[in-house]
């Protein structure tokens, strides 16, 4: 264990963010914490990290444990070089060298085997510490994150505010403590930046606690997923792929009890209306009354509840060439690069590049926001265009939600506007929110409902996914996929980008080309490797047959080993059972045995699924 956090329970004014919650870490788990945005995650965070108190509850941290967490440079930090920011994690690391040049000069007159055993014990650790490496590895984080090393000698505050928090990453980094805390990390990278860090954090020697909306990130990354959901948090031995389908074993189990309490409730009402006016069995419906008092009602689940209820359509057809690019030079104040292109109808073009690329220049290009440096740019006949802006900066702050959709569609009635705000979570009071207090999610959705409302045919998206939760994002991919029109996008989300695109304009070294392959492929390409595509033999084939065939029983087990855990729950309250010690024992055993059984058959599922992905690889 490295940290357990035990019957946590934290509130905000109103506000229940958790209750009695339960996490524990592991050494060497890389553990996702994921959520619905505003249930807690940065908050559990912040509390580990020393800034929030617990209402009630403990923190256990094992003894001597070393944390890094991903803060923001102080403003002090400004006139720091880099290199002396980076310096600060090698403390001990001079510190020992200092000692092995003070006894390589002992040496020099002393031969002893006192001081050869002594020179050997710090040189050992000289080197577990990196003491001979470290400058490689400052430079090979500052390449992978778009530095150079020439940067090792620009002050701090010389950086854009993106590019500090970079800093700040590879810092931590450097520092390597047992225990990593990432809140949100594929935030100001590129794709090829995260590509590099799935793979440097999969292999992390030490464990990690990470938050994130990014999908194929905690795949590729995290072996646990914990879940704040209803103020309390639920373990998933999986990657994120596996708990998807846990999930649902868990939740068609927990509908099977729901049933299941529904007909015994109606039998038990059934049976105390048939007897409550009857003298003789007057004490059995009683009986039976305060029995339903006691029960905890369950409630049926479902996943997608707390989903946005999206529906883009186009008011007219539009002509076929949608926009027709010529030589258009895009940037500011000299050209990032040309481009010539036909965008037809239908086709849902994604823009891929590293950052400062020009991608986001080019869709305010397109959108009218910037003027161009030169070429020509031409919508297509009856071609509508709506644009989201990654800012966030098309609203009146001093408005209400309600306000700010009904001042642009003055046509809708009353009803129109707020069953549109509802199908976008914007329920009851809800609406009357000022502009300026909503938060990032929540901004997102209202320019979401906006753009639906103008039924455009041609929708230009600059990063639509940010601040979005994953339902949030799989909302929006599934509404996405249904719109008719036309879509030129940027994202930095690489599932958003391989659910949608028909076609990806990739730029690259001030040109831009023009593949209709998957993301995947594009990525596999930009990284240089030839990937080759091997027919599965026949061994491996029977193999992964069988390991499907055993992840399918063992859900049935499950599901039955569910079934069975609440039929000798319920079975406690019997009056026979809770009145004979003997027979409560003997129930609560059995209980255990099943727990055991379920634990059992959840990670023999889940070492099956990840041998099932690894051989889909």
């Amino acid at each position: 264990m490295i940290v357990q956090v035990r019957n946590a329970s934290k509130s905000f004014e109103s506000q229940d963010l958790f209750d009695n919650l339960n996490v524990l870490v592991k050494r060497g788990e890389r553990v996702a914490l994921i959520g619905a945005n505003g249930v807690g995650k940065t908050t559990l965070f912040r509390v580990l990290q020393g800034d929030e108190s617990l209402d009630s509850g403990d923190v256990f941290w094992r003894s001597g444990v070393r944390k890094g967490f991903l803060d923001q440079i102080h403003i002090g930090e400004e006139d720091v070089s880099v290199r002396q920011f980076f310096d600060e994690v090698f403390v001990d690391v001079f510190a020992l060298k200092k000692r092995l040049n003070v006894i390589e000069e002992t040496m020099q007159t002393d031969h002893s085997d006192k001081i050869l055993e002594q020179y050997d014990r710090v040189q050992t650790e000289f080197i577990q510490r990196g003491g001979y490496t470290y400058e490689t590895e400052i430079n090979t984080f500052l390449t992978k994150f778009n530095f150079s090393p020439s940067d090792l000698d620009r002050s701090l505050g010389t950086f854009s505010g993106g590019q500090v928090t970079r800093l700040a990453f590879i810092r931590l980094l450097l520092s390597k403590p047992d225990i990593l805390f990432l809140d949100e990390p594929t935030n100001h990278l590129d794709i090829s930046t995260i590509e590099w860090l799935e793979g440097y954090l999969a292999s992390y020697e030490g464990a990690l606690v990470v938050v994130s909306h990014d999908r194929l990130f905690l795949d590729r990354v995290c072996n646990v997923l914990i879940e704040i959901e209803d103020k309390v948090a639920t373990r998933y031995q999986s990657n994120y792929s596996g708990y998807i389908k846990l999930k649902e074993v868990a939740i068609a189990s927990h509908n099977v009890k729901v049933a299941n309490q529904k007909k015994e409730i109606d039998r038990l009402e059934a049976l105390i209306e048939k007897f409550r006016y009857k003298k003789s069995k007057a004490a059995f419906a009683q009986s039976k009354i305060k029995y339903l008092d006691r029960m905890d009602r369950l409630e049926e689940k479902d996943d997608h509840k707390r989903e946005f209820k999206a529906e883009f359509t186009t008011s007219i057809r539009g002509g076929k060439d949608v926009l027709l690019l010529n030589e258009l030079e895009v940037g500011y104040d000299k050209p990032l690069f040309s481009v010539t292109e036909t965008v037809n109808r239908q086709r849902r073009i994604a823009i891929v590049g590293d950052n400062g690329t020009g991608k986001s220049t080019l869709l305010k290009t397109v959108a009218g926001r910037l003027k161009p440096l030169g070429g020509e740019m031409l919508l297509g006949h009856q071609i509508q265009m709506g644009y989201f802006d990654q800012q966030l900066l098309d609203f009146v702050m001093d408005k209400t939600v309600l306000e700010e959709v009904w001042d642009e569609f003055p046509e809708l009635d009353h009803t129109q506007i707020r069953s549109s705000l509802g199908r976008f979570l914007f329920k009851g009071e809800d609406v009357f929110k000022s502009v300026s207090v909503l938060s990032g999610g929540e901004r997102v959705r209202l320019s979401l409902v906006k753009l639906m409302l103008q039924h455009d045919n041609f929708l230009v998206l600059d990063e639509p996914t940010n601040h979005l939760d994953i339902q949030g994002k799989e909302a929006l991919e599934k509404a996405l996929a249904d719109y008719n029109g036309t879509m030129l996008f940027v994202s930095h989300d690489r599932y958003f980008i391989e659910k949608l695109a028909t076609d990806i304009w990739l730029i690259k070294d001030g040109v831009i080309e023009h593949t209709e392959k998957s993301m995947t492929e594009v990525i596999e390409e930009n990284k240089e490797t030839v990937r080759q595509v091997k027919e599965t033999s026949k061994e491996v084939y029977v193999n992964v047959k069988r390991q499907q065939r055993l992840a399918k029983k063992l859900e049935e087990e499950l599901l039955e080993l569910y079934e069975d855990l609440e039929v000798h729950r319920e079975s406690r309250f019997d009056p026979d059972i809770y009145h004979d010690f003997e027979k409560m024992n003997e129930v609560n055993s059995v209980i255990d045995d099943i727990h055991n059984e379920i634990k059992t058959r959840e990670a023999q599922w889940s070492e099956i699924m990840m041998e099932l992905e690894e051989n889909e690889a």
